[in-house]
This record gives structure tokens, sequence and C-alpha cells, in this order.
């Protein structure tokens, strides 16, 4: 069994710049408390573009393995890998895991406790399963929409998530800010970027309800809205660094996005802080960070465009069922078929699509029977831009198939990342010295006190002090 409880914070993709400046200038007082009672470490991704994401540097994280070894490179995909995670090691070792939300995982079984994984994982089952598809069902539903227009969720769909929250930990707290949201939005429709928010409140109620009647070993709890709000608004926040400047209308709602996600996660550390206990270690951990995205500014910014409804798009295209659409992130998203001869089919199909002077219009990758694909359109499209298909003898109008998706890309990737370890002892210390990614999953184990499996190759960087923590 674990000697000792651990709770893994997984922030995706904070920064130490604006980290470090937003607590300098006191708006983060839960992040500078967790700070001076931590010893503080940047971790490094040693990695570069097109291997720097989150779906790639999370499974380091959780498994130890650099992205070269590991060699899953999409989301959704980590269901294949045979190495075990820290959680099934702990499992193993006899203790109880709770997985909430953690990106690109896996887990094998039996596993000893629960397991919820991220909204964009379509391969790999929730445990206990029956019980938390009202959760899963309406936030993945949420996450990566199907379509602009429409949601694919039933009335009774939603109702079973209501009840569900309502017996899973739903706070007062937590039902006000969703009725305040909505209500600000009839008035300010340009508010409704701050919804991002609400599934971290909706997230945190499911995750201390579980670790209430479940007592578990090792936690992990993982937020993206922050993440999102850098990779859309850091124009906003530092317009400076930009040669595409935003007009004074979005700064009048997009200045202050991505402090309002610093101080929103700062709010969900100081709950953390609250109830997990004295006794207990808590890592705040971001995996990678980001940057100003200076790269595309002389071409006026890089935009997405995003598939109105999928199945409309494959089947205007010439491409023809059965399949399994998984969209992912911003523009992007995974086709299963049945078999490879299906997906080299499809393949050929969609790189007909062109626009009207024969430029390519989706990126297409195959892997077996999957593809993933993109829109490969990154400038300001005119309205009356138009595409040619096979087999349709007529122009199609690209905003019929396409929407845009609001905002300039502003934030990229950077291999950094911030690792913070609050250990019973609160012991304080900055190490100057960057340390490598894969050394997170051997100091959880270490911290732990469950030796860590051999394909772990990296070093405990805390197992002197663990071992006192007491």
């Amino acid at each position: 069994m674990p000697s000792r409880r651990v709770v893994l914070l997984e922030f995706n993709e904070l920064s130490p710049e604006p980290m470090q400046r937003f607590m300098a200038e006191g708006k983060l007082p839960s992040f500078s408390r967790f700070y001076h009672q931590a010893q503080v470490f940047t971790t490094d991704a040693e990695a570069v573009a097109p291997d720097l994401e989150p779906w790639i540097q999370w499974i380091t994280v959780h498994t130890g393995l650099s992205h070269g070894a590991h060699d899953v490179r999409i989301l959704g995909d980590a269901h294949a890998l045979s190495d075990k995670a820290v959680w099934d090691v702990v499992s193993d070792h006899g203790g109880k895991v709770w997985l909430c939300g953690s990106m690109n995982l896996q887990y094998q079984s039996p596993i000893r406790g629960w397991v919820l994984p991220d909204p964009w994982m379509t391969k790999v089952a929730p445990q206990p399963a029956d019980e938390l598809a009202p959760y899963t069902r309406f936030v993945s539903a949420y996450v990566i929409g199907r379509s602009l227009d429409h949601v694919p969720l039933r009335a009774r769909q939603k109702l079973e998530f209501v009840r569900f929250m309502a017996h899973h930990g739903l706070s007062a707290e937590t039902l006000k800010a969703l009725v305040t949201q909505l209500l600000i939005e009839r008035t300010q429709p340009g508010a409704r970027w701050k919804r991002a928010v609400l599934l971290d409140r909706l997230q945190f109620d499911l995750f201390r309800w579980v670790y209430r009647r479940e007592r578990p070993d090792f936690s992990t709890f993982f937020s993206n809205s922050t993440a999102h709000f850098q990779h859309l608004y850091w124009r906003n926040m530092q317009p400076d660094a930009f040669h595409v400047k935003p007009s004074r209308d979005e700064q009048v709602i997009y200045e202050k996005a991505i402090l309002y996600g610093y101080q929103q996660m700062d709010k969900l550390l100081g709950r953390f802080l609250e109830f997990v206990g004295d006794d207990t270690t808590l890592v705040f951990c971001t995996a990678l960070s980001q940057q100003p995205c200076v790269t595309y500014e002389q071409a006026g910014g890089k935009r997405w465009y995003r598939p109105r409804h999928f199945e409309v798009l494959l089947s205007t295209s010439g491409v023809a069922g059965p399949y399994r659409i998984a969209p992912i992130m911003a523009h992007e998203f995974c086709i299963d078929f049945d078999s490879e001869a299906e997906a080299r089919r499809a393949e050929a199909q969609l790189r007909l699509v062109r626009t009207a002077d024969d430029k390519p219009v989706l990126i297409v990758e195959r892997t077996g029977t999957q593809i993933r694909a993109a829109c490969y359109l990154s400038g300001e499209l005119p309205a009356d831009t138009s595409l040619r298909l096979a087999g349709v003898d007529r122009p199609i109008p690209f905003f019929d198939l396409f929407y845009r998706v609001d905002g300039l890309k502003s934030g990229m990737h950077h291999p950094d990342g911030m690792l913070w370890i609050r250990t019973p002892d609160r012991r304080h210390n900055v190490e100057p010295i960057k340390v490598s990614l894969i050394d997170v999953a051997p100091t959880l184990l270490a911290m732990l006190g469950v030796a860590k499996p051999s394909h772990m190759v990296g070093k405990a960087i805390l197992e002197a002090s663990s071992s006192d923590a007491g």
C-alpha cells in the first residue's frame, strides 16, 4: 500500500511569465501561498513542434516515457500504450486512485478506483462506466460539439446530467455561478467565452465528492480552460508583442481574459488547499506552457475554420460510411474506419477538396484505419470563397460547410513547464536548474513510497526530502 497521499493538479499550459507577474501584482493569493510552501521546479518537455502538444506531454508526465519512447502523437490514441502509468503502479501496489479528466489517459484493467477520461477520449471507458456515463456524455457533447448549431443531446440526457450532479456533489456556489453566467449572457453576449471555467467548477464538485467518499491514495485533476484563453487572447493581454493589433471593441471584452483565467485557477487552487488535508502532498504541474505566437503576423494572423457538420462535409466530399468522427481541439478531427481500404478511399476523396483557385482545403494524415484532418486554410477568407469537390459539377460556398472560429491564434506552446510540490513539511526551495519531464512520474511514485517500474528511466527529484516528510 502507498504510504502517503498525493493529489496532482494538472492545470494545462499555465505559463511562468504571466504567473510570476500576476503573483507579484497580488492578484493570485492562493498561488502565492502555495509557491512559498512548495519546492519549485521548471520542467523541460524536451520536444519541439510538432511533438510539443499537451496530449503528448501529459503522457510523459503520467508514464515517465519521453515523447519518442511512447510515440503517441494523437489526442485519443493513448489507449494503445502498453506501459503502465503512475496510477497503474499505485493500483498494483494496493492503492486507490481517482483520475479526474486527465488528458489522453489510458489505464490497465482492473484498476482500483475511479476514472474520468478527458472529453476528447472516446476509446477509453470511464470507471464506474454506468455511474459516470451521464457526466461524460454531457461534457463531451459540449466540449467537442459535433457542429456549430447543434449539441447532440436529448432533453432526457440533459436531465440525467442534472440529476447526476445533484447526487454527486453539485455545490450551491457552482449552481450560483452557472445561473449568473447565463443571466450575464442575456445582456452581454460577448461574455460567452467565460463559460469555459464552468466546467472546472462542475468537475471540482465531482472530484471533491468522489475524493471524500473514496479517500484515494493518488488523484489527478485536469483543467484546460486557461490554456484555451491563452491560445486565443494572448494578443489582448500583450498587444505590443503582435503586429496585428486587437480592436478597441475586442479589448473591452478580452483584455483581461487571461488574467480572469488565472484568477479562476487561483480560486480553484484555494479550494483544494482547504479540503485535501495537511498530511497530503499537493503537486501543481503544467507539463508545458505558452508564449506569444507571432509566426503568422505578417500574413495577418492565423484563423481556424471548422466544419459546420462533419457528416455533411464528408458526404459532400464523397466519403461513405461507416465511420466514427472524433472532433479534437480547434479545427482538427479524427475519422476512424472499419478497414484500411475504406480509410484509403476516404483519404483520396478528402485530398480532392480544393478551392476555386485549386488550393488544398484539408490537411489529411492517415495512419492505418484512422484519418486525422483539419482545415488547411488559415487566413481571412472572403465571404464568397467557394470549393470544388469531386463529382460535384458546381462550386460549393465554403461557408456552407465551414465556419470561422472566433479569434486569431495568439498563444503557442513552449517546452518549459511549472512543477510545484507542496509536501506536508511545507519546505520551500526554488531549483535553478531545469528538470526533465520524464522525472515527474518517478517523483510521484517516490512520494507515495512506491518503487518505479523499469520503463521509468527518470529520477525521483524529491526522493530524499519526501522520505523526511513523515
